[in-house]
C-alpha cells in the first residue's frame, strides 16, 4: 500500500552544516550493553527527491556538533542526577528561539514540500488548534478571542507570517489591529468582520493558488478548524476563493512532529532527569517493604516532580507483579519483598514531553541477586528494543517497521508486542504509530505514515517470558524510552536506557 501521509525527504538537514565525520568509537550506536550497527543507508524517496534535498540543504541554517551517544542507566555508567531546569525567565528565552527557527527553518521546507500557498489557522479562546501551542510563544496560554495565523509563501520559498488577533509572539509574526481608537490605548483589536475582511483583503492580495485548513478525519493534529469557524471563514472569504481550499494534513503533522538539534541537549537533561525520579522512587529511601503502597510511590513522584518545576501529562502509573499474582481488584498495593515493580512515568517541561517505564526489584531477605528468570526476561526485552530501532529507517512506514521488528523477534524466540509512538510538543505525538499493544498486525491509516528523520520515538514495548523461579509463571517485562533519528536516519537513544533492575533491599 502507497504511504498516505508522509514524504520521505521531510527531515533531512535541519543543520547548516554537514555533520562532521565520527570519531572512529562512535561508528556504532551504544545501546547500553548491547551494540546495534549505525546504518548510514540511501534513504527512500518518495516526492521529488533529488533538488528537494539539495535544495534545502542550502536554505536550513544552523550548525549542531555532533557527539557519540552514550547511554547512562546501565550497570557501568554514571547514575543519572536530578538536572534543574532554568529560571522561568530564561526558560522562555530558549523556547522562543525554538519557536523562530522552526517558524523560519522547518515551516518553509514543508510548505515548498506539500506545495502549500497559504496556511490558515483560525481559533478561538480556549479552542485552540492543536498547531497553536507549536506555533506561538511561551508567554501565549491561550488564542486571543478570535485569533487568525496565516502563513503565505513567497516566490523566494520564505513564508510571510501575519497575526489577524493576539500578539506578534515575540516578534515571530507581523500582527494587525483595528483602525478603531481605544479608551486605554491607541488602537482596538480585531473583532468580528473587521478580521473576516482583512482576511480576504490579504488572500486577493496575496493570491495563493491554494489555501490549506486544517481538516482532517484521521489526524487530530490536522483537524483542528472547527466547524463554526470553518462555517465563518467559508463565509468571509466568498465563492470565488472557496475552490482553492484544500486539504493537507501532512503540514500539520509534520510540523509538530519534527524536532530541532537545538532541543536536544534540553531534552536529554529532562531525561536524565526522569531516570533520577525513577531511580529513587524504586528505593529504600521511599519504599519500606511490608508498609509502602504503590500509591504511595505515585504520589511521591508527582510530589517530586512538582518541586522539581517539571508536571506531568497523566497520573504516574505504579504496579507489580508477584510469584502467584495478585488479585486484580487490588489497588493500591503494599509493595512486597519478591514483588517485580513498574512505572509507567510521563514529564513535561518546557512542553518537550517525556515517556518512561522502568522496572525494580524488591530483594527478599537472603537474596542477593535478581532471579535469573526475571533477568533473562529484561535480556529479552532489551533485544527487542535493539530490533525495533534497527529496522526504523526513514522512509518506511510504521507499519513496515512493525512487521520486520515481529518477523524478527519471532524467529529469535521472543514473545512480545510492541506499541511505539512518536513524542515531543505532545506525549503521543503527531507521526506514524509502530503497532499498538491490541493491534500488532498493524494501525490503519496512522501506521501507514513514514519514519522521517529529526523525529523522536517513544520506544514502548514488552517482553513475556516464563521465570523458572517463579514456577514457569508469565512475566511481562514493559519497558519505555526516548530515542531520536537524527537527521542522517540514525537511531540513538536521548539519554539511555535501563538494562538493569532498580533494587530495593
Amino acid at each position: 500500500m502507497a504511504p498516505l501521509y508522509n514524504s520521505g525527504n521531510i527531515g533531512h538537514n535541519l543543520s547548516q552544516k554537514k555533520l562532521s565525520q565520527q570519531d572512529p568509537s562512535c561508528a556504532k550506536v551504544t545501546f547500553n550493553s548491547t551494540m546495534i550497527r549505525s546504518k548510514k543507508k540511501k534513504l527512500l524517496s518518495w516526492i521529488n527527491p533529488m533538488s528537494f534535498i539539495k535544495k534545502i540543504a542550502l536554505l536550513l541554517l544552523v550548525s549542531f556538533p555532533m557527539s557519540c551517544q552514550e547511554t547512562t542507566n546501565s550497570e557501568d555508567a554514571p547514575k543519572a542526577s536530578y538536572q534543574p531546569l532554568p529560571s522561568l525567565r530564561e526558560q522562555a528565552v530558549e523556547q522562543q528561539e525554538w519557536l523562530e527557527l522552526r517558524l523560519e527553518r522547518i515551516l518553509p521546507q514543508l510548505m515548498q514540500e506539500y506545495d502549500a500557498d497559504m496556511w490558515i489557522l483560525s481559533m478561538r479562546e480556549y479552542a485552540e488548534d492543536p498547531v497553536f501551542w507549536s506555533i506561538t510563544s511561551p508567554t501565549t496560554f491561550a488564542a486571543r478571542r478570535r485569533s487568525i495565523y496565516v502563513f503565505s509563501k513567497r516566490n523566494d520559498g520564505t513564508v510571510e507570517r501575519l497575526a489577524l488577533g493576539g500578539t506578534s509572539q515575540g516578534g515571530a509574526f507581523q500582527a494587525f489591529r483595528s483602525t478603531r481608537p481605544a479608551p486605554t490605548q491607541p488602537t482596538a483589536e480585531l473583532v468580528g468582520n473587521e478580521q473576516w475582511n482583512l482576511l480576504r483583503e490579504l488572500i486577493e492580495d496575496r493570491n495563493p493558488g491554494n489555501i490549506v485548513l486544517n481538516i482532517d478525519p484521521v489526524w487530530a493534529f490536522s483537524d483542528g478548524l472547527h466547524t463554526g469557524e470553518y462555517e465563518a471563514l467559508m463565509e468571509a472569504i466568498g465563492e470565488d476563493l472557496r475552490s482553492r481550499i484544500r486539504r493537507e494534513p501532512r503540514l500539520a503533522m509534520n510540523y509538530i512532529s519534527l524536532r530541532l538539534p537545538e532541543m536536544l541537549p534540553r531534552y536529554r537533561k529532562i531525561q536524565e532527569t526522569v531516570h533520577a525520579i525513577i531511580s529513587e522512587a524504586f528505593s529504600n529511601s521511599v519504599i519500606i517493604p511490608g508498609t509502602t503502597t504503590t500509591d504511595d510511590v505515585r504520589w511521591w513522584m508527582r510530589q517530586k516532580l512538582q518541586e522539581l518545576g517539571y508536571t506531568t501529562w497523566f497520573q504516574t502509573n505504579v504496579d507489580v507483579q508477584r510469584h502467584g499474582g495478585l488479585n486484580v481488584t487490588e489497588d493500591p498495593v503494599t509493595i512486597e519483598p519478591g514483588d517485580l515493580l513498574w512505572t509507567d512515568f510521563g514529564v513535561v517541561a518546557m512542553n518537550l514531553h517525556t515517556d518512561t517505564q522502568h522496572l525494580g526489584y524488591v530483594m527478599p531477605q537472603g537474596e542477593t541477586e535478581v532471579p535469573r528468570g526475571l533477568r533473562q526476561c529484561l535480556i529479552n526485552s532489551n533485544r527487542l528494543q535493539d530490533i525495533l530501532l534497527d529496522h526504523m529507517e526513514p522512509g518506511l512506514t510504521g507499519n513496515q517497521v512493525l512487521a520486520k521488528t515481529l518477523e524478527q523477534m519471532h524467529a529469535e524466540g521472543i514473545n512480545g508486542t510492541v506499541y511505539t509512538h512518536p513524542i515531543g510538543d505532545h506525549g503521543h505525538g503527531a507521526g506514524p504509530l509502530i503497532g499498538r499493544w491490541d493491534a500488532q498486525e498493524g494501525v490503519p491509516v496512522r501506521g501507514e505514515s513514514l519514519m522521517l528523520p529529526n523525529v523522536w520515538h517513544s520506544i514502548e514495548l514488552q517482553a513475556t517470558t516464563k521465570v523458572p523461579e517463579w514456577d514457569e509463571q508469565a512475566v511481562s517485562c514493559r519497558q519505555e524510552e526516548e530515542a531520536y533519528l537524527d537527521e542522517h536516519g540514525d537511531r540513538h537513544w536521548v539519554y539511555g536506557r535501563q538494562d538493569s533492575f532498580h533494587i530495593v533491599w
